[in-house]
């Protein structure tokens, strides 16, 4: 059985999640401690990032990696096209929201620690360790969370600028490309990469960012305004129809 080791909040195992979806792959999605992850990640790839997928013998680190295994290994609903031109935009624009997910999950993570410990209590997740020792391990989770992902003020701000620069960027190739995929006429790497990032964003329903009860408003100030910004943009639109109508999930992303 294929295993993807996963923090359940992370963007980029969400990407990971549906990249073995929409390849029709079977797979258990196992959760890993953060911080604690580290050792378990270097042992088998050598790295200490996530999403790592297992498959047989092989070990995947590396969301994009993942993507590019999986499509020389299971070629079936490809992920990149076979056309240079188009496989080469898609990676570009892959490249493109590696850097956005640095500067989504800065600034999302900083406003929504700001108001409340919904974060925290997706990243402890429902049993385990976190879970049992909660008033000491969820202190001690803000505070690697905080100095991992540099949540300062000055950091915070700056990611919010380079996040908008880039939501900029994509947007306007989406609308070079008729608003309807990202590259080519049909969902691949490009679109998957792009939604799993601007997910939080957008408190997408299904995911780890969907909000009880539908209740936007719960937003503070900051993140409203900006859900706003980016529902009015083809873009955002784009991303809540793509989630919509084609990321059909075969794994609960809360994991095992």
């Amino acid at each position: 059985m294929r295993v993807l080791y996963q923090f359940p909040l992370s963007h980029y195992c969400e990407k990971a999640r549906w990249l073995l979806d929409h390849k029709e792959l079977d797979y258990v999605a196992h959760n890993l401690i953060p911080g604690f992850h580290r050792a378990f990640t270097f042992l088998k790839s050598g790295q200490y990032l996530l999403p790592m997928l297992k498959d047989d013998k092989h070990w995947i680190a590396d969301s994009t990696q993942i993507a590019l295994y999986l499509d020389t290994t299971y070629p079936e609903h490809a992920l990149l096209r076979r056309d240079e031109q188009l496989r080469e935009q898609a990676l570009e624009i892959d490249k493109l929201a590696d850097e956005l997910g640095v500067h989504v999950r800065r600034w999302s993570l900083a406003h929504a620690l700001s108001v409340g410990d919904h974060p925290l209590e997706i990243m402890m997740g429902e049993q385990g360790y976190l879970r049992q020792f909660e008033k000491i391990s969820k202190p001690i989770l803000k505070s690697l969370v905080s100095t991992n992902y540099k949540l300062s003020p000055e950091k915070v701000a700056q990611s919010k600028l380079r996040m908008t620069e880039l939501i900029t960027d994509l947007n306007q190739r989406l609308i070079d490309n008729q608003g309807r995929y990202m590259v080519g006429d049909r969902l691949g790497l490009a679109d998957i990469a792009v939604c799993s990032i601007l997910a939080p964003l957008l408190v997408i329903k299904g995911t780890p960012w969907e909000l009880e009860n539908d209740d936007i408003e719960q937003f503070n100030g900051e993140l409203k305004q900006y859900y706003d910004y980016l529902s009015d943009l083809p873009l955002g639109q784009y991303v809540q129809r793509i989630y919509a109508t084609e990321r059909n999930a075969r794994v609960d992303w809360r994991g095992l």
